[in-house]
């Protein structure tokens, strides 16, 4: 018996969802670096690392206690409290005890660390809106609903992203 040799027709199929895949993939990393980019400049122009542009985005709308905002972030306990020590020596952020946990700590954004992030934000959102100028208001809002269903807890019902765990600084 001879083994059974696939035809190169059998195949077409395959390697075209495999080019599709690649291309996603592709497209994907290069809006990611273009974003990365912009991010790293408008933190480089503020003196501020891209983590501590994360962390004064996800202090914009809240105050988290050091172990919440480490989640967040992704860092360990000792990475997160010198992070947390730099922006509050810049005078970025300020450290709050706990009102449900006598050990704990809370994290909040001082008057100048609430400026620096508005203003970064701004920056942000006029470089992104440059970014998608090209599309049409309803391809925006396709994108918007299409990045929204690969956020964790993926888009809701009107196909937009969950509660933003770090927004945009």
């Amino acid at each position: 018996m001879t083994p059974h040799r696939t035809a190169p027709e059998d195949t077409a199929p395959l390697e075209a969802r495999q080019a599709e895949a690649d291309e996603t993939v592709d497209a994907l990393v290069q809006l990611s670096f273009l974003v990365q980019s912009a991010l790293a400049r408008i933190a480089a122009e503020h003196d501020l690392s891209l983590v501590q542009v994360r962390l004064l985005g996800i202090l914009r709308d809240r105050r988290p206690a050091m172990r919440e905002l480490a989640d967040h972030l992704g860092l360990d306990k000792s990475s997160m409290t010198g992070l947390v020590a730099r922006a509050e020596k810049r005078g970025l952020v300020r450290r709050e005890p706990s009102p449900h946990d006598g050990r704990g700590v809370l994290v909040a954004l001082t008057e100048e660390g609430r400026r620096l992030t508005e203003r970064s934000t701004a920056e942000m959102r006029r470089h992104i809106a440059g970014l998608t100028e090209p599309l049409t208001a309803v391809e925006r809002g396709l994108l918007r609903a299409l990045a929204g269903k690969l956020l964790p807890g993926g888009a809701n019902a009107a196909g937009e992203p969950p509660s933003r765990v770090a927004p945009l600084p």
